[in-house]
């Protein structure tokens, strides 16, 4: 009898919790909200870009730099740009410099390759060390590929013979911004 009562009070406790889980709601509702802004994003793929003599003697050390870029515009009035600086000037001295060459017609130039939405910058670009320069441009309402699209920047130096034999280096820097 004691068994019995004992699991019929049991049953019951269990039975008057489960009613009481059973008293709230069983669903419910929220509203989202996202705000979805003009965005940018680079990838820089080339760690390391070589310049590497072209052809004959003293013709232009040549490079390419491969970019990834990821973009997204405000429609009808937004845009943005991928620009590049050189910060900080090759070393050791005696070199190829953009801020103080060696001679006059001593240049780090460059072209550009952007794919759509993007557009390249037009002609051989002269690198600077003290602003930024043009490598594309988006207009409004441009958006990249979910995985990014293409740009590259490809180099070409002076091969002065008053540079000292060493190996060089500098490093540029890349900013891409959107509105």
């Amino acid at each position: 009898m004691k068994k019995v009562l004992a699991l019929t009070a049991f049953a019951l406790l269990f039975a008057a919790s489960s009613a009481l889980a059973q008293l709230g709601a069983t669903t419910g509702t929220t509203t989202m909200s996202v705000a979805v802004v003009a965005e940018a994003g680079l990838t820089v793929n080339t760690s390391t870009t070589t310049l590497t003599e072209s052809g004959a003697s003293f013709s232009p050390y040549t490079g390419t730099t491969s970019l990834t870029y990821y973009i997204r515009t405000t429609p009808s009035t937004g845009g943005g740009n991928i620009q590049l600086e050189v910060t900080t000037d090759f070393a050791p001295t005696g070199g190829p410099s953009v801020g103080s060459p060696p001679t006059g017609t001593d240049a780090l130039k460059y072209t550009c390759t952007v794919s759509s939405p993007g557009t390249a910058c037009t002609g051989s670009q002269t690198s600077s060390k003290t602003a930024q320069t043009p490598v594309g441009t988006f207009g409004a309402g441009a958006n990249s590929a979910f995985a990014g699209n293409s740009a590259s920047v490809a180099w070409s130096l002076t091969n002065d013979p008053l540079y000292k034999v060493a190996t060089y280096t500098a490093t540029v820097t890349f900013t891409i911004s959107a509105t």
